[in-house]
């Protein structure tokens, strides 16, 4: 039985204070609720306050990103074994906004993804087409092409610790969200990549989560979905009520 993920991603938003505040709010909001690994994936600085304020609840908390060195000249970039040490569980990679606005590739995701497993993260790897590709017909091809790719070299034994994130990028912070069928056929093709590469019983097993403005009003029908196993979300996982009613629909 693969296991829902329901992972907030925050991007650059809370500071220390506020981080602190809202997982004290959240915690009793969200406890008892253990059908789904509820993680809050935030900004670096917040990881400290995040994991003090998260000791002793079923939150879990994550990373926004991760670099695949363990030291060296990379100014403003975090190691694995630093997340580590810091007490972070999950770390996303590949997020459409680190490939639009840092340069991210599908080599550096590859890269940053076997790094991160080395150290014994989980990583929530993101994949996605944009508006034209789409369009043009290329959302299979791509979408399996970025999975393989994130995840050469990858051993079967380390999938396990891999959830990937379908997030179309027209459908990121647009408040455009895919139909549920959209977002179940790309998981599907997801799904499909990883049983070419590692055979359908391991395929099975891999949770796949959908990422694109996933709010309270469309988790239930997206989450009843065969192929959607969870949510990366953006905007909603600011908001503690929004975020509950997410988590909340994945315990139904």
């Amino acid at each position: 039985m693969r296991r829902t993920v329901i992972a907030g991603n925050w991007k650059m938003n809370m500071t220390p204070a506020e981080t602190k505040k809202f997982i004290g709010e959240l915690a009793p909001m969200v406890a008892g609720l253990d059908k789904c690994d509820i993680v809050l994936c935030v900004p670096a600085i917040d990881i400290p306050a995040a994991v003090e304020a998260a000791s002793g609840t079923n939150i879990r908390i994550g990373a926004e990103n991760v670099h695949f060195k363990e030291s060296g000249a990379y100014t403003g970039e975090i190691s694995a074994k630093m997340l580590v040490e810091a007490g972070v569980e999950y770390v996303v990679i590949g997020h459409s906004e680190r490939r639009q606005y840092f340069g991210e590739t599908d080599k550096t995701v590859n890269l940053r993804t076997k790094a991160a497993l080395a150290a014994g993260l989980k990583t929530i790897v993101c994949v996605g087409e944009s508006l034209e590709e789409r369009e043009l017909g290329y959302t299979e091809t791509l979408l399996k092409y970025q999975t393989k790719m994130a995840l050469t070299g990858v051993t079967a034994e380390q999938l396990k610790n891999v959830v990937v994130a379908y997030e179309p990028v027209w459908a990121i912070g647009t408040g455009v969200t895919a139909t549920a069928e959209q977002a179940d056929e790309g998981n599907g093709f997801v799904r499909a990549a990883i049983a070419e590469a590692y055979g359908a019983e391991a395929a099975e097993e891999v949770t796949v989560q959908y990422g694109g403005s996933m709010n309270d009003g469309n988790a239930a029908e997206l989450l009843s979905k065969v192929n959607v196993d969870g949510g990366l979300i953006g905007g909603a996982s600011l908001k503690t009520d929004k975020f509950t009613a997410i988590v909340k629909a994945a315990n139904a």
